[in-house]
C-alpha cells in the first residue's frame, strides 16, 4: 500500500460516522470539509485539506432520511466531486454503498426513464474516475450504464458468516422472494454450498406487480422441513418478504430467515414484518438503521461492512484485486 498521506477520505456530513469507522480501519484521518446550507435550500461544499494530486475516496450512500432527501444527497455529492476535481484531485473514487435510482434500470412502460443511466452520466460529468457500489439491484444494468471504471462489492460472504452457526448442521434452502432475484439467490446458494461443502436446496416464489398491486403465491422448490433463508438486495416496505415468508411457512418450512444488504425500512415495514413468519432478518449498515415505530427490533441483526469497504479502498489504492478480496 502506498503512503497513507496520499489517500484522502471524505463524505458528506450525513456520512461522517460511517466514514470515521472506515478511516479507523485504514489508519487514516478523515478529510476535513465545509458543508454549508443556505436558507433557499442550496448548498456549498468544499474540502478544507489540500487534495492536489491525491487519491480521493468519497464515501456516501444515497438514501432519504428525515430532513434530507435522496435528491439532496445526490446533488451535494455531485457538487463535492466537482469541487474536488477543480481543486486538482489526482483520482476520485465515489464509493457509494447504496446507489440511488438503481431499481429503475429498464423501460417497463412507454416513455419510462432510464434513471440508472442518468445517474451514471451525472457522476461522470462532474469528473468521477471510478464508482464502487455494494450489492446493486441489477449488476448488468449498473455495469452497462457507466463509461468510467466501476467496481461491485457484495456483502454475501459477511451475511453467510453471520448465519453460519444456525445453518451449519441444518437442512437448508436458499430462496428468492420473487423471480427477479433468482440469480442473486443462486449465487448466495452456491457460495454457502462451497462454505458448507455440501449441496443446498433452492426455491423461489412467483410474484407479479402491476400498477403497484402485487399478486402470485406459487412456491417453486422443496421447502418442507427446512430452514429457508430468503435473500434479497434491499428491504423497503417488507411486503414482498412478508408474503414470501407466509408462503414458505405454509409450504412446511421449519423456520424462515431473511438476508438483505440494504435496510430502507418505510413506515409500512413495521406492520408487514412485525406479524410475518420471518424469525430473523440480517441487514448491513450500508445505510443507517432507522426502524419505524412498532418495528420488531428483536428480529433485526446488523452486519458491519466498514472493514470490507476499508479493504476495498486498500486494494484500489494499491492496484490490487477486488475479486480476490471478495473470494
Amino acid at each position: 500500500m502506498k503512503s497513507p498521506s496520499e489517500i484522502a477520505l471524505f463524505s458528506l456530513d450525513a456520512g461522517a460516522d460511517f466514514l470515521a469507522q472506515i478511516a479507523r480501519h485504514l489508519g487514516v484521518a478523515p478529510g476535513r470539509h465545509e458543508e454549508r446550507h443556505f436558507e433557499d435550500g442550496e448548498s456549498k461544499i468544499r474540502p478544507l485539506d489540500n487534495v492536489r494530486g491525491r487519491d480521493i475516496y468519497l464515501i456516501q450512500s444515497l438514501y432519504s432520511e428525515a430532513g434530507e432527501s435522496v435528491n439532496d444527497k445526490l446533488v451535494r455529492l455531485l457538487i463535492f466531486i466537482g469541487g474536488l476535481r477543480d481543486a486538482g484531485a489526482g483520482r476520485i473514487t465515489a464509493l457509494i454503498p447504496y446507489l440511488c435510482y438503481a431499481r429503475k434500470d429498464r423501460k417497463t412502460k412507454a416513455r419510462d426513464p432510464l434513471a440508472t443511466r442518468y445517474i451514471a452520466q451525472l457522476l461522470e460529468a462532474v469528473g468521477t474516475d471510478r464508482v464502487c457500489v455494494l450489492d446493486v439491484h441489477n449488476l448488468a444494468a449498473y455495469q452497462n450504464a457507466f463509461r468510467c471504471q466501476t467496481d461491485h462489492l457484495t456483502a454475501q460472504k459477511l451475511l453467510i458468516q453471520h448465519f453460519l452457526p444456525e445453518l451449519e448442521k441444518a437442512d437448508i434452502c436458499i430462496a428468492s422472494p420473487d423471480i427477479g432475484g433468482v440469480k442473486r439467490a443462486e449465487l448466495f446458494r452456491d457460495a454457502l454450498s462451497r462454505s458448507l461443502q455440501r449441496p443446498i436446496g433452492f426455491a423461489f416464489m412467483e410474484k407479479q406487480r402491476s400498477s403497484g398491486v402485487v399478486s402470485g403465491e406459487l412456491v417453486v422448490g422443496e421447502v418442507a422441513g427446512r430452514i429457508v433463508l430468503m435473500v434479497d438486495d434491499m428491504i423497503v416496505s417488507g411486503g414482498t418478504l412478508s408474503r414470501a415468508a407466509t408462503a414458505f411457512s405454509k409450504a412446511g418450512a421449519q423456520h424462515v430467515f431473511a438476508a438483505a444488504s440494504h435496510a430502507m425500512f418505510t413506515e409500512s415495514a413495521a406492520q408487514a414484518l412485525a406479524n410475518s413468519a420471518i424469525a430473523k432478518i440480517a441487514v448491513t449498515n450500508s445505510v443507517p438503521l432507522h426502524l419505524p415505530a412498532g418495528f420488531p427490533r428483536e428480529k433485526i441483526a446488523v452486519v458491519d461492512i466498514a472493514p470490507l469497504l476499508a479493504d476495498a479502498i486498500r486494494a484500489l489504492h494499491a492496484g490490487g484485486s477486488i475479486v480476490e478480496l471478495l473470494e
